[in-house]
């Protein structure tokens, strides 16, 4: 019984001597570890860890194992792994707040970490170069031409405001649409103004005795299917709708008579007889004003306007085109063209 007692007395102590020996290797090793991990900029916290762990099992293979050492070796890594933790959570505070004071700083680590958005871009750049060298060409060009055009109505609206005693806003909306139906149908803006004024006098709400309404004075009861594509024969003293239908009906007399004049004296229902009684006259002199005023010329607005055109018979359609329109064609090019918008009337 003695020599048994002595025996785990001696075991004991073997044990205790060992435990401190191993505390005392890993106290040494963890300060080594540290001192790694301050100098060695190329291994993570995780490394070190696991390096500093792996050691120690390792040591702890080669000596007898028992159920306190590994007890105690356990908590020296759990220790370890907390103080580990703790570290790189303070750390992580000091940066954080370091780069909430420091904005530049911060924003210099995130051009640092994230440089792929400009690498993109400067990748992409070459290849799109000639691609938006043309697209901005061609927007300059659109650029132009708007600032042209919006330039050119600004001074129609305020002259037909003046000459015709309209409001500033509706002669605005009436000239807008003209503009934008024109561009549609490829007309000339300030011939389809000048058949309203003639016609109208820019009022919205005028009625012949012979039935034809409205700003370019319709027949709706002719042209019933057009005025289906814009709400019915209702729509007639619509402005918007009266325009864009007038408009349309002028086109196709133009294109079908080969002349601006041709067209003129359909549109007004003379197409069967020898004149128009001075309706295509008052219309054209109308446009040749009309074109001066948007080429920034000051044109006076006293000129005696002309008044309504009276109505010689139903706007019908057209009588059939003979071979004598041809050499007019050529006349009403050269006296009637393209105007400041650019596109020719009627495609002439």
């Amino acid at each position: 019984m003695t020599a048994f007692l002595d025996r785990v007395n001696d075991t004991a102590a073997t044990n205790g001597f060992l435990m401190h020996g191993i505390r005392h290797l890993k106290k040494q090793r963890l300060y080594a570890a540290w001192g790694r991990f301050f100098r060695d900029k190329g291994e993570t916290m995780i490394h070190r860890f696991i390096g500093t762990s792996t050691k120690l099992v390792q040591q702890m293979a080669s000596q007898p194992v028992t159920l306190s050492s590994v007890t105690k070796t356990v908590r020296g890594i759990l220790t370890t792994a907390q103080h580990t933790l703790t570290v790189f959570g303070l750390s992580a505070v000091a940066v954080l707040a370091l780069l909430y004071n420091r904005p530049d700083l911060a924003k210099r680590v995130s051009d640092f970490l994230n440089p792929q958005p400009a690498v993109q871009v400067a990748a992409a750049a070459p290849v799109q170069a000639k691609a938006a060298g043309a697209e901005a060409v061609e927007v300059a060009y659109k650029d132009k031409n708007a600032v042209r055009n919006t330039r050119q109505q600004k001074y129609v609206t305020e002259w037909l405001s003046r000459r015709y005693r309209v409001a500033g806003d509706a002669a605005n909306m009436l000239v807008s649409t003209a503009y934008s139906t024109a561009h549609e149908i490829k007309l000339d803006p300030l011939l389809i103004l000048a058949v309203m004024a003639i016609e109208s006098g820019l009022n919205p709400f005028a009625e012949s005795p012979m039935g034809a309404q409205g700003l370019m004075q319709v027949m709706s009861k002719v042209h019933s299917d057009k005025f289906e594509q814009v709400g019915g024969k209702e729509a007639a003293l619509n402005p918007v709708a009266n325009i864009r239908v007038g408009s349309q009906i002028l086109k196709d007399y133009v294109t079908r008579t080969g002349s601006v004049e041709g067209g003129l004296k359909t549109y007004v229902g003379a197409a069967a007889f020898e004149d128009d009684s001075g309706y295509g006259n008052k219309v054209l002199a109308e446009y040749r004003r009309l074109k001066q005023v948007a080429s920034g010329k000051n044109v006076p607005i006293f000129t005696p306007p002309s008044t309504p055109a009276p109505q010689l018979v139903q706007k019908s359609a057209p009588a059939p085109k003979t071979d004598s329109a041809a050499p007019a064609v050529a006349a009403v090019e050269t006296a009637h063209g393209a105007s400041e918008t650019g596109e020719t009337v009627a495609g002439l």
